[in-house]
C-alpha cells in the first residue's frame, strides 16, 4: 500500500514539475517601411519580454516592363531606441517572380538579395553606432559638468561602427508558392543559401502547404514559419472572418508529420472590410474613428455594420449604405488556435512564437497581460 501511495505521489509531483518544461522565444513581426521606436515601443517590448523580431527589409515583385524581378518597398529608416531584440530580416517574394523568372534570373536575384540585406544591415549598424556615439559624446547631464570636454563624435562613431558586424542568425523568405512554382522557388532558396553561409534560411509555410505537404513540397531550408492566419479571401462578401477562425485552422493542422522544424505565427491585428452593394471596395486598417461613431455606423450583427452617412476615413471615401465587416480574432478564439497548434506541432525552448504585427494600437487593444498569457500557453 505504501509503495502504491509513493508511486502515485511521484507521478503527481513529476507531472506538476514537467507541466511546463520550456519557455518559447517571444517574437513579433514588423512589416512597415519605417522602423522608428520611441519610449512607448520600448516599454511594450520590455513589458512583453520580446526577444526577437521579424523585420520586413524589402519585397521582390515582377516588373513587366523590365521583365525581371526587382526590389520594392525597401525599409527606409531605422531607430530602435533602447530596444535590442534579435532581428531576422524578412524578404517577401511574389509568386509571380518565381513563375516568370528563368534560372539565370533566379541566380542573379539570389545574389542581389544577399547584397541588399548586407547594405540594410550596414545601415542598421550605423544607426546603432550613432546612438552609442551620442551617449559617449553627450553623457547624461554633461552640461552640468564643470570641466566637460567633448569628444570627437565622428571618430567615436567610427570606432563603434567597426565593432559591429552584419551577422544575422537567420533570414526569412516569405512566398506563397504553388505546385506550379515550387521547382523554381526551391531552386531560388538553394541559391539564396549560398549567399548566407553563416545564417540559417527559413521559409514561411502557408496552412495549405502544411496540410498538403506532399503536393506543395517541402522547401529546402533549415526551418519553417507556419502562418496561422489569412485563411480566407477578405473580398468575399460571405466570409465570416478572413483573418481566421479556430474552426478553419483545425481543418488545416491535421497531422504532426511535417518534415521541417516549425516556428509559429499568429494574428494580432484587426481591420475593417468595406463592401458596396456586395462588391468589395477595400480594407481599412485605421478605423477607430468610424467604429466609435454610433450615429454614422449602425450595427447589424456581431461584426457587421451599415454606414448611415458619407464619410472620409484618411484618403478613403465611404458612402451611405456601405457595409462594413470588422474582423478581429477574439481572445477566446486565439486560445483555441493555440491549443490546436500545440496539439500537433512540437514546441520547445527554441520555438519562436511570433505575432503579426508589432503595432502599439493592436498591442494596446489586446493588452500586454493577455498577450503574455498567449505566449505562456505554449
Amino acid at each position: 500500500m505504501k509503495n502504491i501511495i509513493f508511486i502515485l505521489l511521484f507521478v503527481v509531483l513529476n507531472g506538476a514539475t514537467c507541466e511546463k518544461e520550456h519557455d518559447v522565444v517571444r517574437s513579433f513581426c514588423y512589416w512597415k517601411t519605417s522602423l522608428y521606436f520611441q519610449k512607448e515601443e520600448d516599454s511594450l517590448i520590455r513589458d512583453l519580454k520580446v526577444q526577437h523580431m521579424y523585420i520586413r527589409f524589402f519585397d521582390i515583385d515582377w516588373n513587366p516592363y523590365a521583365k525581371e524581378p526587382l526590389p520594392v518597398a525597401t525599409i527606409n529608416d531605422f531607430s530602435l531606441n533602447e530596444s535590442n531584440p534579435e532581428i531576422t530580416p524578412s524578404i517577401f517574394i511574389t509568386n509571380e517572380v518565381v513563375l516568370q523568372s528563368d534560372k539565370k534570373q533566379l541566380d542573379s536575384l539570389a545574389s542581389r538579395i544577399a547584397k541588399r540585406v548586407q547594405q540594410i544591415g550596414v545601415r542598421l549598424n550605423e544607426a546603432k553606432a550613432d546612438k552609442i556615439a551620442n551617449g559617449i559624446v553627450y553623457p547624461k547631464d554633461y552640461y552640468k559638468q564643470e570641466n566637460f570636454k567633448r569628444l570627437n563624435y565622428d571618430s567615436i562613431k567610427s570606432i563603434e561602427l567597426a565593432k559591429l558586424k552584419v551577422d544575422f542568425k537567420e533570414i526569412l523568405i516569405d512566398c506563397d508558392w504553388t505546385e506550379k512554382s515550387k521547382e523554381n522557388y526551391f531552386y531560388l532558396l538553394k541559391q539564396i543559401k549560398k549567399g548566407f553561409s553563416t545564417s540559417k534560411i527559413a521559409s514561411t509555410i502557408r496552412l495549405w502547404q502544411y496540410k498538403y505537404a506532399e503536393k506543395a513540397g517541402t522547401p529546402p531550408v533549415d526551418k519553417g514559419l507556419l502562418m496561422c492566419y489569412n485563411l480566407a479571401k477578405p473580398d468575399d462578401f460571405n466570409t465570416k472572418n478572413s483573418i481566421g477562425t479556430s474552426e478553419e485552422l483545425a481543418q488545416y493542422i491535421t497531422h504532426d508529420k511535417y518534415k521541417l522544424k516549425l516556428d509559429i505565427a499568429l494574428p494580432l491585428y484587426s481591420w475593417a472590410v468595406v463592401f458596396r452593394g456586395n462588391q468589395f471596395k477595400g480594407i481599412l486598417s485605421d478605423y477607430d474613428q468610424l467604429r466609435n461613431d454610433s450615429v454614422k455606423l449602425k450595427k447589424t450583427s456581431d461584426s457587421k455594420y451599415i454606414l448611415q452617412d458619407d464619410v472620409l476615413i484618411g484618403q478613403t471615401y465611404l458612402r451611405n449604405g456601405d457595409e462594413i465587416r470588422i474582423e478581429k480574432i477574439s481572445e477566446a478564439e486565439l486560445e483555441k488556435m493555440i491549443s490546436i497548434v500545440t496539439s500537433k506541432i512540437k514546441i520547445d525552448n527554441q520555438t519562436k512564437v511570433t505575432f503579426f504585427s508589432f503595432d502599439k494600437k493592436y498591442i494596446n487593444d489586446y493588452g500586454t497581460q493577455n498577450i503574455s498569457g498567449y505566449y505562456a500557453r505554449f
